[in-house]
């Protein structure tokens, strides 16, 4: 058997591609797998570091915004989508893929695209709320559109053939309870807060953290604050701590990149982050309450349809990026903290909406298309 899967980007195209491929490993282990992506993405390190073999297809982004150098981008972007498609079907015919699978990212339009037309099955995997047009023209000639929210079926035509999988996360997320978790990190009782942007980091946050850091020392609050404060922030959120004279503090981590997130999202009684699918997936599989800041300029505002599918269900607090003030994240917090019981409720309410069965609802369809072809 052998498996395509065109996918790049950001983590959250690249995690749910492997996880995919995990699962279809766990049933077909002698099963050969062919990643491609962009050559300058983070998928080109992370793929060959999980053991796989994975190709590379030129394919960038338009920029929306007009500027002399995006209209640059923006020429060197359509003269790749011009030989994308003939790159991407070399490949295919290469290595003779049973299935392709796509995730998302630059790669995977002309990828998914390339086999469908050379006849190739296809599945996609959606994990926004909001479809990526990208992934609206895919489903027309997939086999199965998997999805992660109920919420994005009504964005597909009504013969388009969804299912609502939800999105395969991290097993060892679930391996280790709360208290272990606190012990294992070394803090003192107390609401622990963990706060994060992405690997890259979240401007709006980082500019507001010091301050709530600050607030979180002279309060007469117990609570411990994880902060990830990402590549961007790298060369600005120490001195802004070192400035309030935030110092190394038995109730404070902080961090460029959170490598053991599986024990952070398991200590922290509070998330605040942004709204990408894989996090809101796991917060979904750990079952935490969360206040969440959506990415303004995502595509489609995809992050606050996102968003909104926890706060509708009563599992997260969502702050636009546009209102967000450090009082407006006091006051949540301060609630919060006051009133356990209603983060014990969101908490409830996020567990509630994670698909446990993920790893079988997605094998069950793709060993379908598999069995027909």
């Amino acid at each position: 058997m052998k498996i395509l899967i065109a996918c790049g980007g950001t983590g959250g195209h690249i995690n749910p591609a492997l996880a995919i491929a995990g699962i279809i490993k766990q049933h077909q282990p002698d099963a050969e797998f062919l990643f491609v992506g962009t050559p300058d993405g983070m998928e080109a390190t992370l793929i060959p570091a999980a053991g796989y073999a994975m190709e590379h297809v030129k394919v960038a982004g338009l920029q929306r915004s007009l500027s002399p150098s995006n209209f640059v981008r923006n020429v060197k972007a359509a003269g790749y989508l011009v030989t994308a498609g003939s790159h991407a079907k070399a490949i295919i015919k290469k290595f003779q893929p049973d299935l392709a699978i796509g995730t998302g990212g630059y790669a995977a339009g002309p990828v998914i695209r390339a086999a469908q037309q050379l006849g190739i099955p296809t599945a996609i995997h959606e994990q926004n709320a909001y479809p990526g047009v990208t992934n609206k023209l895919l489903a027309k000639r997939a086999k199965a559109v998997m999805m992660t929210f109920e919420a994005a079926k009504q964005y597909f035509p009504e013969n388009t053939p969804v299912f609502v999988t939800g999105l395969p996360v991290r097993g060892s997320l679930t391996r280790c309870t709360r208290e272990q978790a606190k012990a294992k990190l070394g803090f003192p009782e107390g609401m622990t807060i963990l706060s994060f942007g992405g690997s890259q980091g979240a401007k709006c946050l980082n500019d507001i953290m010091p301050e709530i850091m600050d607030w979180h020392l002279h309060s007469d609050m117990q609570i411990n604050h994880i902060h990830a404060y990402g590549k961007f922030g790298r060369d600005t959120f120490p001195q802004a701590l070192q400035e309030r004279g935030i110092s190394d503090d038995r109730r404070m981590r902080v961090t460029e990149y959170i490598h053991d997130m599986d024990v952070c999202l398991a200590a922290a009684d509070l998330v605040i982050s942004r709204a990408g699918a894989s996090t809101l997936s796991e917060l979904e599989a750990v079952g935490r309450a969360s206040v969440l800041i959506p990415y303004p300029t995502a595509a489609e505002n995809h992050q606050y349809h996102n968003a909104m599918v926890l706060g509708k269900a009563g599992a997260a607090i969502v702050i636009e990026q546009k209102t967000l003030t450090a009082d407006r994240l006091r006051e949540a917090i301060t609630d919060l903290c006051q009133h356990p019981e209603k983060r014990i409720a969101m908490g409830q309410r996020a567990g509630a909406l994670f698909a446990r069965d993920t790893d079988d609802r997605i094998w069950r369809i793709l060993s379908d298309i598999l069995n027909q072809h």
